[in-house]
């Protein structure tokens, strides 16, 4: 989606209307999802470095297979495992003869400030116009790079 047009002006009868309302939802929207993305790169990391911390989990590369995703249209985040980390699922959900250990939903509780404060670096620019389209990033991203 490009950059809207600063202001619409709309004239009738002798008055003249500016409106910037375009403008400012486009900003909203994409400081949020640019917010979901740096939440999503911060959550990663932290899940990965539980994992790291658990017995005999060091030797199992392929659980670090985390994800994210920004979506654009949903306009949400979602972070998981990837399909093929099956081991991952197990340890996260439980299963026959496996504990659930809940590592990334426990990460993300014990983050919630952490969150909040990346959040809010991003939605407190919006009263900066300048600031809010340098922190601005129209691509999609999916985080998926190996962490090691």
């Amino acid at each position: 989606m490009a950059i809207p047009k600063s202001v619409t002006k709309i004239k009738k009868d002798g008055i003249e209307f500016i409106s910037n309302v375009d403008r400012a939802q486009y900003t909203i929207q994409e400081l949020s999802r640019a917010a979901l993305k740096d939440v999503g790169k911060f959550l990663r990391k932290r899940v990965v470095q539980e994992l790291k911390q658990l017995p005999g989990m060091k030797k199992h590369r392929r659980i670090y297979n985390l994800q994210y995703w920004a979506r654009r249209k949903e306009a949400d985040l979602q972070i998981g495992f990837k399909h093929e980390a099956w081991y991952s699922v197990n340890q996260e959900l439980g299963a026959k003869g496996m504990p659930k250990k809940g590592i990334l939903r426990e990460t993300v509780f014990k983050h919630i400030d952490d969150i909040r404060r990346i959040e809010g670096q991003y939605l407190s620019a919006i009263e900066d116009e300048n600031r809010a389209l340098g922190l601005i990033d129209e691509e999609e991203e999916i985080g998926d790079e190996i962490l090691t």
